[in-house]
């Protein structure tokens, strides 16, 4: 069909055209074991089409211009060939000299799931599979440049859709148009759909609404891992962020963390059912700032969105080899800034291939409020760091890292923090001037300020014990200081110096020592005396022990006795005694832990208050 025909004849081959290619849809999907009798007429039907687009353009080209009617006979006639574009039946795309589309008919629309708004202006051969984009580039130009026509086999992939296609490309020049332009025309050969149905993507208010209810509930979900104890506790908030990301959003996710002032790679997650290790550890070892998009967030501090990749460079090339978003077979890149309060601490970079719907300005204000998110986890989890860092450093000062070896002396303590990050409880044994000393006590309080307090009261008792030979003066003078410090604060505290067998205690408002006799009885100390800080002439109790063989000195602090069970009730002395009484002849190290595990088991494992237990034993 070279001569020009009639617009009559032209609408009677158009008919016959779209009853033919229905017939072979029809013949594909009865026989779809014998595919090849199909696709050549298929191709056959190919030629007929272009044919037929070719008369039009010349049965255009032939009518006269008229001026000054209301409508002319050409006009009408444009009016009936665009009409004819929309309702081909087989996908037709024209681009112009560029390679950019300017006129989509409605089945490339349809074949494709995006509207004809959505693809006109965006560069047809990004729509091509990556192998095979260079070639169809140098196709593109000879029909430009040798006006001969040609054909092109391909993937196609657009909105989760896969399409193996023929290409029919012809060189035609458009009225109107100040260059040629480039007509091709679509035979779709196979294709795969990912999920979605065939045609256009639902943009209705329904879609959008559940479209958004989805980036919601991944906010939400984002929000509670960051919030989450263990990403404030331990590095892993980004790691965390980074996978749930790969499984709810993106192909491939990077993350970068500025440290030190440095950009440095912190996560690396590719696609989990492909073989891409080795592509993920080269990745690993990449620098942020060789990736221009990256480089542009981290110091503009804003993201950007590539719904169609025109560059392939973006993120940087492999060593010595090609883009790496060619490698990866990227078709949509994302790139948004992890938000600190005076710049950014990092970005996010995520990327979809070719068989997923490609990203959104929806999407990227999605990934900017969770990349602020991410830097409020960020600097919340520096801020926990260190304020844990200066608990520790408190927790120390008032805890021993290990009990000393006593001549002659058992000893053995535990020692539970409370529900308060920085403790107010301390325990500790120190040598004295003829043998040793040891206390235990806690201040009227929690928070730092509670803490360092009993950090005074604790190293103060080892500063006097150089000079004092008596722990009931060494109290006197810790009391004196505290009342003249004016804090507000008092503390309830024992100690005891011990030499040979003999103990001598100081109490100042503390619980009285539980000693268990080597026959299993159990008997409580006086205890009492005021505690520390609250008057200076303060009574400090005195007592005097002496320990027989077998015998050991039991001092704890109230967490253990005020420890409640589901009931409300209060562990107390009674239970203490009766737990002591069955492990009469242990060492002190298993009196400690069957305490601990009785109050355990009474408190379903909770703890209040900070829990304190020291057992000494002569032997």
């Amino acid at each position: 069909m070279t001569d020009a025909i009639g617009l009559n004849t032209l609408e009677q081959a158009l008919r016959a055209l779209s009853s033919r290619v229905s017939s072979l849809r029809e013949a594909r999907s009865a026989y779809p074991a014998d595919p090849r009798s199909t696709l050549d007429a298929a191709l056959a039907e190919l030629d007929t089409a272009r044919e037929l687009l070719e008369s039009a353009l010349r049965e255009l080209r032939k009518a006269p211009k008229r001026s000054g009617e209301r409508e002319s006979g050409s006009q009408r006639e444009l009016k009936l060939l665009r009409q004819v574009f929309r309702t081909f039946p087989v996908p037709v795309v024209v681009l112009d000299s560029s390679g950019v589309v300017r006129r989509i008919s409605a089945e490339t629309s349809r074949m494709l799931g995006s509207p004809a708004g959505y693809l006109i202006g965006r560069s047809f051969p990004l729509l091509v599979d990556v192998s095979r984009r260079a070639a169809f580039r140098s196709h593109l130009t000879a029909v430009q440049q040798g006006g001969q026509s040609t054909t092109f086999q391909t993937r196609l992939a657009h909105q989760g859709r896969a399409h193996t296609v023929q290409l029919a490309i012809t060189r035609l020049t458009m009225p109107g148009e100040p260059q040629e332009m480039i007509a091709i025309v679509v035979l779709p050969l196979e294709a795969q759909v990912a999920g979605d149905p065939p045609g256009p993507v639902d943009r209705s208010d329904a879609s959008l609404v559940m479209a958004a209810a989805r980036r919601q509930e991944l906010l939400a979900r984002m929000t509670r891992l960051l919030l989450d104890e263990e990403s404030l506790r331990q590095p892993v908030t980004v790691t965390r962020a980074a996978r749930l990301l790969a499984a709810e959003t993106a192909d491939w996710v990077i993350a970068d963390v500025v440290r030190d002032g440095v950009p440095r790679r912190a996560v690396v997650l590719g696609p989990s059912d492909k073989p891409v290790t080795e592509l993920v550890r080269l990745v690993e070892g990449m620098t942020p700032l060789t990736a221009p998009a990256v480089a542009h967030v981290l110091t503009g501090g804003s993201g950007v969105v590539h719904e169609m990749l025109e560059d392939d460079s973006l993120i940087g090339e492999v060593p010595g080899g090609p883009p790496l978003l060619r490698v990866m077979g990227a078709a949509s890149l994302l790139v948004v800034p992890i938000q600190g309060e005076a710049g950014a601490l990092g970005a996010l970079t995520l990327v979809r291939l070719r068989d997923r719907e490609p990203f959104s300005l929806a999407d990227l204000g999605l990934m900017e409020e969770i990349g602020a998110h991410l830097g409020l986890a960020l600097r919340a989890r520096r801020s926990f760091q260190t304020r844990s860092q200066a608990a520790d450093a408190l927790r120390a000062s008032v805890v021993p890292r290990s009990l000393p070896d006593i001549p002659g002396v058992e000893a053995a303590a535990i020692y539970h923090a409370g529900s308060s990050q920085v403790g107010a409880e301390f325990y500790d044994v120190f040598p004295v001037r003829d043998g040793w000393g040891f206390a235990l006590g806690g201040a009227a309080g929690k928070g730092e300020e509670a803490a360092s307090v009993t950090a005074m009261v604790r190293n103060g008792l080892r500063v006097l014990s150089v000079w004092e030979s008596d722990p009931v003066e060494a109290m006197r003078r810790l009391n004196h200081a505290l009342v003249a410090q004016n804090s507000g604060m008092f503390v309830m505290a024992v100690a005891g110096f011990v030499r040979a067998r003999r103990i001598v205690l100081a109490g100042a408002g503390h619980h009285p020592a539980a000693l268990l006799q080597a026959d299993g009885g159990v008997r409580f100390t006086a205890g009492g005396g005021v505690p520390l800080g609250i008057a200076p002439e303060a009574e400090i109790l005195n007592e005097e022990i002496t320990l027989t063989s077998g015998q050991t000195l039991v001092f704890y602090s109230d967490g253990l006795v005020a420890s409640q069970n589901d009931q409300g009730e209060a562990y107390g002395e009674t239970r203490l005694a009766d737990v002591l009484a069955r492990c009469a002849g242990q060492a002190p190290a298993t009196v400690v832990k069957a305490v601990e595990e009785d109050r355990h088991a009474f408190s379903g494992g909770r703890v209040w208050d900070e829990i304190v237990i020291l057992a000494l034993r002569v032997v």
